[in-house]
């Protein structure tokens, strides 16, 4: 007779395996939430956080209210959010959709998109390649980054290269930019590592980035029939402190607008 842990073991691991590297981040059970600390606290994805920055030192200066931003990829904050986030927000709706996998004391019910962006081509700084739109991307030896989350990561930018290239229904515009691909960043932060690291030409991303990082970069702007739009939204928790809800007021106030559109944030 055979062993059957073994053959157990042998059966199950390699979808084990499979499991972890596509799961989300797990919640804490010992981990009880209290947002009720007099501090606005907001968690999320690098991107929206530089503009939202921005809006909390307005609301701070206006309220003496504290507001604490907190950003970057999920693993460095997951603990936090579960223990005292007052607002999650998300890059997109499936990032946010996603999310709300995981962060339970958070309902689908109340996530309020706020700003919208389109996808742009980020080049290097001086465009010296003279990159005009994504036409230009397609031409042999061009080296394009593109964020996707390859199953692993939550990012917004997940499919939007693909949204992009196969916009008009060209299969051969899909296949020629796809060919052009030199790296695939697992959020916005490790494809701009790479948009610099490996000097590449074009970049699929947000506004926000080349507007944060004039030294690095570029924005060339994507035609009207081939730009794809990605919201920014917020989700307050129920036991969120009184004033994150006055504080996401602000943030979809006129005054707002006005921060938030420095960056290429609009309504």
């Amino acid at each position: 007779m055979k062993p059957v842990i073994p053959a157990l073991l042998a059966a199950v691991l390699p979808w084990a395996l499979c499991l972890s590297a596509t799961a989300h981040e797990i919640p804490d059970p010992t981990i009880v939430h209290n947002a009720r600390d007099g501090v606005v606290r907001l968690y999320g994805a690098g991107g929206p956080d530089t503009a939202f920055r921005k809006v909390a030192a307005a609301y701070q200066k206006k309220t003496g209210v504290q507001v604490i931003i907190t950003a970057g990829p999920e693993p460095t904050w997951t603990k936090n959010v579960q223990a005292n986030a007052d607002i999650l927000w998300g890059t997109a709706e499936q990032d946010i959709t996603a999310f709300l996998e995981t962060y339970k004391t958070f309902s689908s019910r109340d996530v309020m998109p706020i700003y919208i962006r389109p996808a742009i081509i980020a080049v290097q700084k001086g465009n010296p390649k003279g990159i005009r739109g994504f036409d230009d991307l397609l031409k042999n030896g061009m080296k394009i980054v593109v964020t996707e989350g390859s199953g692993v990561a939550n990012t917004s930018g997940t499919g939007v290269w693909e949204d992009v290239a196969g916009r008009l229904g060209s299969l051969d515009d899909v296949k020629r930019f796809r060919a052009n691909i030199v790296a695939f960043g697992k959020g916005s932060g490790a494809s701009y590592k790479a948009f610099v690291s490996m000097h590449a030409d074009a970049w699929i991303t947000w506004p926000d980035w080349p507007i944060t990082h004039p030294e690095q970069a570029d924005l060339v702007p994507l035609s009207k029939a081939r730009t794809i739009w990605r919201d920014v939204n917020v989700v307050l928790a129920p036991d969120a402190d009184p004033e994150a809800r006055k504080f996401v007021g602000f943030l979809t106030s006129e005054e707002g607008a006005r921060i938030m559109k420095t960056e290429g944030w609009v309504r």
